[in-house]
């Protein structure tokens, strides 16, 4: 595999569950160490990895770092991902990226979340008063999501970004289903209260 992975930056913060898991055949071609496999890999899974990362610790260069670290300890694992299995490989990937992610933070590697680094999920044709209207209404969540607990974040960036269902959440955190509920419901009710003055506006 390769030493280095360029990963193109996110601008959009899509739900990601529409798209096609890699077949089989793929994976074991990147088992292999098939260099097109391996491309088709990174080219499937690097948005919702770096997407993940970016949601949960704030957008920078450390994020890059952080991906290809999720990349190359997927690779060495891959061996163990069974593709028959009741995991999906983007589950499974997004897994690693919330074990890297929680590493990160306890190491105190990642800088604090800013509200300007909402600007870079905003991608936006429309006119500069669209524009400037969506990267208030991103910043503004910035701001919230940042005073969420970070359990509770984990759940709600998993959950609505990247369409996640209860059980794969609980299985991935290793906590029962009915906590990773109460996460999502505390996160929605905290974000719905921080962000009621800009619904009022």
């Amino acid at each position: 595999m390769s030493a280095a992975l360029h990963f193109q930056p996110i601008l959009t913060p899509v739900v990601d569950v529409d798209r096609d898991e890699l077949e089989e055949s793929v994976i074991e071609a990147c088992r292999r160490r098939d260099p097109q496999a391996l491309r088709m890999w990174v080219s499937r899974y690097e948005r919702p990895v770096f997407a993940f990362l970016s949601r949960s610790l704030g957008s920078g260069p450390h994020i890059e770092d952080l991906a290809q670290e999720v990349f190359v300890r997927a690779f060495a694992a891959l061996d163990r991902f069974d593709p028959r299995g009741p995991a999906r490989l983007t589950t499974w990937m997004l897994s690693i990226a919330w074990r890297v992610a929680q590493e990160a933070r306890r190491k105190r590697a990642v800088p604090p979340m800013h509200p300007a680094d909402a600007a870079h999920f905003v991608h936006d044709p429309g006119t500069p008063e669209q524009r400037h209207a969506r990267q208030e209404l991103a910043h503004a969540f910035e701001q919230a999501a940042s005073q969420l607990p970070e359990d509770q974040l984990d759940v709600f960036v998993l959950a609505e970004f990247h369409g996640l269902t209860m059980s794969e959440i609980a299985n991935m955190l290793g906590v029962p289903e009915a906590t990773v509920k109460t996460r999502l419901f505390r996160a929605r009710e905290k974000l719905r209260k921080l962000l009621a003055p800009i619904r009022e506006a």
